[in-house]
């Protein structure tokens, strides 16, 4: 399919995404825009990338989505503008206490200048917006996948801009072969455990850590809300599978995984692995979130109060259009639950480094 251009590396599904293009052969050279600040991080995933996969290539552009053409050079347009044909927008602030200000620029500002950018390229094959189940806001029940209904309120800045850049997308479908992705929470490599960072599922463990040295360890999370969440390497794949379909473009789509569980379920399961202990009693979720809400303690836990909302959320992801154009791979979503204790190991492993924990202001 030509050459790829991405948004969002080196991100962790940005990074996933490509060694996933370069395992199935589907293009040998990438172009990524990337932060001035990112550049050495960047640099760094390249060398490792292009190590795995022979006269594979990823060719680096420093720039910035928040500024027109990308930031960048009017002679580096005109050399990779007619060479490309796959776009992946990935780039975003994925932090649920993001300030709408901050959210605006990157999120809603920047997918403009993306969707401006796409619309140059003429031989443009698809465009892949990544955009989130937490578009949702607040909504109740079952959300479908060509839905894009304003909720009643958004839990917060990152799924109103989120939605806002969404809708921006969406107008564009009748112009540009356009598909979007709304992934729920991603967490790590489901056969190795490897993440970048620990939020998502992992603001859980970063709880049970705290509390498996107390004398009791408290039940976190609604037995009404289910918790839907993909591997990384399964969102990857799927990705990379839809953007090969024809029947998928024009298409908004959910990977949520097929398994289902509640947020109680999975906060116990978390805390047999981590501890071999039960759970005792449960804590109310609007107490949790007060306490959060004190920096001293969000810092000492590692837990953004943000997180709370999700542990009591009464949405859920329908996937019958996802699953309709999936159905003839072979690509199988794995079970959160098997998965759980790859992912516990890696952070055991790997949580004495400050780098994988979230900043808490």
């Amino acid at each position: 399919m030509g050459i790829h251009f991405f948004t969002g590396f080196p991100g962790f599904v940005a990074t996933e995404i490509m060694q996933q293009l370069f395992k199935e052969g589907l293009t040998k050279q990438v172009y990524a825009v990337v932060l001035p600040s990112d550049l050495a991080k960047a640099k760094s995933k390249r060398t490792f990338i292009e190590g795995q996969f022979e006269g594979c290539e990823i060719i680096l552009f420093e720039g910035d989505i928040t500024l027109p053409n990308l930031g960048l050079a009017d002679e580096e347009l005109a050399v990779i503008i007619p060479k490309i044909n796959v776009v992946w927008h990935l780039a975003a602030i994925y932090d649920f206490a993001v300030s709408r200000e901050e959210g605006w620029k990157v999120n809603v500002h920047g997918t403009a200048n993306v969707n401006e950018f796409a619309s140059c390229l003429k031989n443009l094959e698809r465009y892949m917006y990544f955009s989130s189940a937490c578009i949702a806001g607040k909504r109740k029940g079952t959300i479908l996948e060509m839905e894009l209904i304003r909720p009643t309120a958004f839990h917060n800045y990152y799924e109103e801009t989120k939605f806002e850049a969404e809708l921006l997308v969406d107008d564009l479908k009748l112009e540009l072969p356009i598909t979007i992705i709304r992934p729920s929470i991603i967490y790590g490599h489901s056969k190795t455990g490897v993440t970048q960072k620990f939020d998502g599922i992992y603001y859980l463990l970063n709880a049970v850590e705290y509390f498996k040295g107390k004398l009791v360890i408290p039940q976190l999370g609604s037995k009404h809300t289910l918790l839907q969440m993909v591997a990384v390497d399964y969102v990857a794949e799927a990705s990379v599978r839809l953007c090969q379909l024809p029947e998928a473009a024009g298409e908004t789509l959910h990977i949520t995984g097929s398994q289902s569980y509640t947020a109680a379920q999975i906060y116990q399961e978390i805390v047999k692995e981590m501890t071999g202990k039960k759970t005792f009693c449960s804590f109310p979720l609007g107490i949790a979130k007060a306490i959060l809400e004190q920096s001293t303690i969000r810092k000492l836990i590692h837990v953004k109060s943000q997180t709370v909302d999700y542990l009591d959320y009464e949405g859920k992801f329908d996937t019958k259009d996802f699953d309709k154009l999936i159905a003839s791979s072979e690509i199988a979503c794995c079970d959160v639950m098997q998965t759980l204790p790859v992912l516990i190991k890696f952070y055991e492993e790997n949580k004495h480094l400050q780098s994988y924990y979230v900043k808490m202001d």
